[in-house]
């Protein structure tokens, strides 16, 4: 089965704007950061907040290609190129999953210096002189293709003087419009000892929270076609590359949009129109995972899958402050 991306032809980006509702009730948890809370702010459709955040939204993404329970891509993605590290003959973790894809620590910290030393000699001729960006993405492409739809920043001056970056090709990240506070609270009930010492974990505690509701929701996600053409990797890769971006967009809006404990949605059309180009709609799940297969099947020759072991020993950091989830999220390529 193949998909039809000859409307995209002279397209320079897709842009949808995919309308969200709660899956049930009207309320809902947005993300929060520290120290500051909910990100509500002042636009021409009154308060609106951040649901769920660019960085988020690309962990997100980069999941629909894994999976957990396997630890391996999922059917539709097998032979896509990744780096997977194994701890004592264990999966450990891989490319796809650790927070800075090919630059984890895991991938070029360790002891074992085969990996870091291949990826070196492989980026050998950028470590002088303007980047070659075609360079570097073959090489990309060769070790983890995902890398040129979510980014990466080898900051190792080892690598080429730590100057290699890719940029998100793929981004989104869900707003609200017209929200407003819904308060509520509760309390942590102690049936033994209600007024025991709550600093201790006893006695009753009371609680307030703050959900939200809102006029609209929206999933915003922007695909920049003159960045995957601007590669120059060639006609089959390029196909290849908007095929993944696609697949993950669709896997995406398909599955569970549970956020949070009470931050879930639902997507509202059957049909998901793109804002531009005007006339692409984003097609079948059943459709794309084919199409992903076949251009997978297309650059088999390119893509390594590629092993690397990290048996150091798992040290302990120093103290460290208490963070929510966005404060550890990757942060923009």
């Amino acid at each position: 089965m193949s998909i039809d991306l000859s409307t995209l032809t002279n397209a320079r980006r897709i842009l949808f704007n995919i309308p969200l509702k709660p899956a049930q009730g009207e309320r809902f948890q947005p993300t929060g950061f520290p120290s500051l809370g909910a990100a509500s702010y002042q636009t021409r459709n009154g308060t609106s907040l951040l649901v769920e955040s660019a960085q988020s939204m690309a962990n997100r993404l980069e999941a629909t290609i894994w999976d957990e329970a396997s630890q391996n891509l999922v059917d539709a993605a097998k032979g896509l190129s990744y780096i997977r590290v194994e701890r004592q003959g264990q999966y450990l973790t891989s490319s796809i999953t650790e927070a800075h894809r090919i630059n984890s620590p895991y991938l070029l910290e360790g002891k074992d210096k085969s990996f870091f030393n291949e990826l070196k000699a492989a980026l050998g001729g950028l470590a002088e002189g303007p980047i070659n960006r075609k360079a570097l993405a073959e090489t990309l492409l060769a070790y983890d293709a995902n890398a040129l739809i979510h980014g990466v920043f080898l900051a190792k001056k080892d690598l080429a003087g730590g100057r290699l970056r890719v940029a998100r090709a793929l981004s989104a990240f869900v707003e609200a419009d017209g929200v407003e506070v819904a308060a509520s609270g509760g309390v942590k009930n102690d049936s033994v000892n209600p007024s025991g010492d709550t600093k201790s974990g006893f006695g009753n505690v009371p609680f307030s929270r703050d959900e939200y509701t809102a006029k609209a929701i929206t999933l915003y996600v922007n695909l920049d076609l003159d960045q995957i053409r601007g590669y120059g990797l060639g006609e089959a890769a390029t196909r290849l590359l908007i095929t993944l971006a696609l697949y993950k967009v669709r896997s995406l809006v398909d599955g569970a949009l549970r956020f949070r404990t009470a931050c879930d949605f639902e997507v509202v059309p059957e049909v998901i129109a793109a804002v531009k180009p005007a006339g692409f709609t984003l097609p079948a799940h059943n459709a794309l995972a084919a199409a992903l297969k076949a251009a997978i099947a297309e650059n088999k020759t390119v893509f390594k899958q590629t092993v690397v072991q990290y048996n150091d020993d798992l040290k302990k950091g120093g103290a460290v402050e208490e963070k929510s989830a966005e404060a550890t999220e990757e942060p923009e390529a």
